[in-house]
């Protein structure tokens, strides 16, 4: 068994290297220029040397829901509970925006000093929020309000000089005399 084990080795060698010194074994230029390219693009992939595997690229997905779900363990760990009735929280910054929630979901754990909001939160001016929000502001904001009212009163201020232009033009007979002015 040993023997003929030789033997279809030696034999296989043969045939390889004869094949080789023939020619009949290489490949055309074309083939071999599509597996430069393609070894080019692939590059390794393999973990180990010649022989061996090429690696399993597992792909990582991450699952939003379990990240929320820990979330809410820990805070309930926490011992949070919700608030109903809040309509709507802003949250206001040093350059004069606004970070407005309607309609959150707010949590609060006045033991370990923590609160929770959460839902869509879009940044917003100061401006847009203010007819209903002027109920809402400090005395850190007060600078902010201020130079809104001096904007909003210098374009009050700019429109009522021209307030003759605004007016209907009497017209006479011809109307393209009067535009053309």
């Amino acid at each position: 068994l040993k023997l003929s084990a030789q033997r279809a080795r030696f034999s296989a060698h043969a045939v390889a290297s004869h094949a080789a010194a023939m020619g009949g074994d290489t490949p055309s230029a074309e083939v071999q220029a599509a597996r430069d390219k393609l070894k080019a693009r692939l590059g390794d992939v393999r973990t180990g040397g010649k022989g061996t595997a090429r690696r399993t690229h597992i792909a990582k997905h991450t699952n939003h829901a379990a990240d929320d779900k820990q979330l809410q363990v820990q805070l309930k760990r926490l011992g949070c509970n919700a608030i109903p009735g809040i309509e709507e929280v802003n949250m206001f910054k040093e350059d004069g925006t606004v970070l407005h929630f309607s309609a959150p979901k707010v949590q609060a754990s006045v033991a370990s000093n923590t609160f929770v909001v959460s839902g869509h939160g879009e940044v917003k001016r100061l401006e847009e929020l203010l007819p209903g929000i002027i109920n809402q502001l400090g005395p850190d904001n007060l600078m902010n309000l201020k130079r809104i009212a001096e904007s909003f009163a210098a374009t009050k201020g700019g429109s009522k000089d021209d307030d003759g232009d605004d007016d209907i033009p009497e017209v006479g007979d011809n109307f393209e005399d009067v535009s053309k002015k």
